[in-house]
């Protein structure tokens, strides 16, 4: 049985973590290479740095940002923001990212995903998916959450997947920061239709949320950020938690 995931997330603004409630009321949360080293320390299993600002402000994730945080952080750790190009991801990974996290520019340019996987291997390939409940189904939005599309969350995470993304980091913009709990209907559909692991994100609060996104989801991997940022669950905490009520964690 695979291990299940617990990943913090640093949203990253002018350099500073950040945080707010449905991507909107942003305040800072501290400085994301002390707080990515001590989520190491601490057991987290990966990390993921997301340049919130990047696309919108048509500029690219710093590579030296990410050679800042290798030299501190001895776990795997996924990169995105305004990713759109095979340099882009060439020169984060010669920086010492694991993997890359694509998503406005994946979406507007789809065969970016076919030509990442064939240059760098599935592996490294993250798409991720902010998506909200509305008119009865789950919508992709682009832009950092600011753009509405046609395209449903499962529509876009099967055709992702089929051209080589292999991972999908699903962010439920209704419950992002609200602390009741993840989005477990549209994540477990992703999770049992998918045949590549799902990420979890938006909406923790609590020990028992990740039980049920890993249980009835049947997730891969849960991420957070505010409840470890300050300090509301400690990693280790969470995870005994998890291994008492019999989630295989990795510790």
């Amino acid at each position: 049985m695979l291990t299940k995931r617990i990943i913090p997330c640093l949203d990253i603004k002018d350099g500073r973590t950040v945080k707010g409630v449905n991507f909107e009321n942003i305040r800072d949360a501290g400085d994301p290479i002390e707080l990515g080293a001590l989520y190491a320390e601490q057991g987290a299993d990966e990390l993921v740095f997301l340049d919130i600002t990047a696309t919108n402000e048509r500029r690219k994730t710093l590579s030296e940002l990410v050679t800042r945080i290798a030299h501190h952080v001895n776990i795997p750790f996924t990169v995105g923001g305004g990713i759109s190009s095979v340099e882009d991801v060439y020169v984060l990974l010669q920086s010492g990212a694991d993997k890359i996290s694509v998503n406005t520019a994946a979406f507007n340019q789809p065969e970016l995903i076919d030509t990442l996987a064939r240059e760098f291997g599935s592996q490294c390939i993250v798409l991720a998916i902010d998506t909200r409940f509305e008119d009865g189904d789950w919508y992709v939005y682009l832009n950092g959450g600011r753009l509405k599309t046609a395209v449903t969350a499962y529509d876009w995470a099967k055709e992702a997947v089929n051209r080589g993304a292999g991972e999908i980091l699903l962010t439920s913009m209704n419950n992002d920061g609200t602390k009741q709990g993840f989005a477990l209907d549209i994540t477990g559909k992703l999770s049992q239709q998918l045949n590549v692991p799902v990420i979890a994100s938006g909406g923790a609060g609590n020990e028992t949320h990740f039980l049920e996104v890993f249980e009835q989801a049947q997730a891969d991997a849960a991420l957070a950020a505010s409840i470890f940022h300050y300090k509301e669950i400690e990693i280790p905490t969470l995870k005994n938690f998890l291994y008492s009520k019999g989630v295989n964690v990795r510790f």
